[in-house]
This record gives structure tokens, sequence and C-alpha cells, in this order.
């Protein structure tokens, strides 16, 4: 490994080149993964790693020493523990990161589903649902405006490692992109919609999903072939949304299981159609 450059100042380039990174990624063309299991997926999927970064301490503990030594000829800078605090974000960081470069925006139309998110704010939120479509076979995510960067540190964390198997797009005009698919969408709404149990989703569908307390724009709901709602128990207002995409996407993995010639349900009449539908949310 080339010998590591030490970071002790807030002055330091470096630092301050970091934290301009943290703000903004896109700009930078450049995303900051934080701990061993990210680190370690970054190399595992052959993620252009620019940049290790390692406290002072962390260099003691035995995976991270390996991880620094599986990114030998790679620049590492050595930070002080509380800077390396500092440029984690969590009050107790593992003691790893690395700089890697973000992945191209994918060129062509989504093939198979997809998933598009319209202003979803939490960071949380937005990584957990990566996190689900990639386990769930989905490949392509779409962001509109209003949603918390894909590439951000609190939804990398959120995400698992789930960036790696997606292909990402922010800041998409979702009306225009829905506008091109050939297959159904589906607008998720709290209330009003079909029973997400009695539609066949054994086809290719986008998945509209809203935002934390709105839910999905009014143009979206009325652009959609349809709408759905998960039933809930008495009492039960809403899901949070990334609980809520999780149950439709496993939903359409489930009815993709089931042998041919056996019952799938299906919508009561057969048909695909449009609202009128109330444009609701699908968390609190």
């Amino acid at each position: 490994m080339n010998d590591p450059r030490r970071v002790s100042s807030r002055e330091n380039s470096s630092f301050k080149a970091l934290r301009e990174l943290i703000g903004d990624p896109r700009r930078q063309g450049c995303a900051l993964v934080d701990g061993i299991h990210l680190v370690a997926a970054c190399f595992a999927r052959g993620i252009h790693v620019k940049q290790l970064l390692a406290s002072e301490s962390g260099q003691q503990n035995a995976e991270i020493a390996a991880l620094l030594k599986r990114g030998a000829g790679l620049d590492c800078l050595i930070l002080r523990d509380g800077l390396f605090r500092e440029i984690s974000g969590v009050g107790t960081p593992t003691g790893i990161a690395a700089v890697i470069e973000i992945p191209a925006v994918p060129a062509g139309e989504i093939s198979g589903d997809a998933v598009l998110l319209d202003a979803v704010q939490d960071a949380g939120n937005v990584g957990a649902i990566l996190r689900t479509a990639a386990a769930a076979g989905v490949r392509d995510v779409l962001l509109g405006t209003g949603c918390a960067g894909a590439w951000t540190p609190r939804v990398l964390r959120a995400g698992q490692g789930a960036h790696f198997s997606l292909a990402i797009r922010e800041q998409v005009d979702l009306a225009a992109a829905l506008a091109s698919f050939p297959g159904t969408s589906i607008a998720t709404v709290a209330s009003g919609g079909d029973s997400l149990y009695d539609l066949d989703l054994t086809g290719s569908i986008v998945w509209l999903v809203g935002n934390e307390g709105a839910g999905l724009s009014a143009e979206l709901v009325a652009a959609a072939s349809l709408c759905a709602t998960i039933p809930l128990a008495g009492g039960s207002e809403s899901l949070n949304v990334a609980a809520a995409t999780a149950v439709c996407l496993f939903e359409a993995g489930r009815q993709r299981l089931i042998p041919p010639g056996d019952t799938v349900p299906t919508q009561r009449d057969g048909d695909i159609k449009k609202g009128p539908y109330k444009a609701g949310l699908m968390e609190t």
C-alpha cells in the first residue's frame, strides 16, 4: 500500500474536500460509503474506489486492516478519530470508509419492473426502498424531484449495498418516464384503490410510490393504469412507505411463483382501467 497520509486538522485540504463531497455527491461525481460492510461490498462488486479512509483507532481492527491491505495502491487517509466521526456522520463509526465514483446514469428505457419515487424525502425510507427493490429483483429505480439523494451517506447506509445491484436515475421527470413505459403502472394509495390482492401482478409493472405526507401527486395518480391499496386491519390508517413498497413488490413476486394453470388473484372484472381514485398516502 502507498504510505497513508495522516489528517489531524479540519483545515487540511483533503478533509475540506471530503466535507464538500458529502454535501453534494452528484455534483462531485463521487460518494462516500461508510463501514466495513459497504467498503467490502465495493471491492466485491468491482466498484471504482478512489480513496480509502480510516480512523486512527480503526486501523487496529482486523477486518479494517484486511480491507486496507486489499486496497493496496489506493490513496489512503488516516484521520484523527474525531475528524473521522465528523465525516462519517454516526456517533460510533466502525472506522473505515471509501470514496467511490458514482456509476454512470443508465441509458435506455426501463426494462421489466421498476419503482418510481415521488418526493420521498426521508433518507432512511429511500435507502430501505432501494434495498427492498434489489432484494425483490427489481433493477430500475427512478427518483423524482424532492427525493433524498440516492448517493448521500444516510441513504447509502440504509441501502446496505443495494445501490450496486440497481440502475438508479435521479431528478427524473416521472410523468414523462411513465408515458414511455409500455406495461402496467400502479399508483400506490392509502385508500380508494383496488385491493392489492385482487390484482394480477404477473406482468411487468412500474410501481409509483409517493411522499411521506402528501402521497403521490394527482398528476401521477391520474396517469397510472390503476391504483392499489393494501388492506389494513381496522383502526390502522397507513403503512410506512418502505414497508408498503416491500408488500407490493413481494406480492408480485409471490404471484409469479404460482405454477401455470393455478389460480392467481385478479381484478374482479379482469380489466385494467383508470380511476377515479383518491390520491392518498402510503404512510405517516
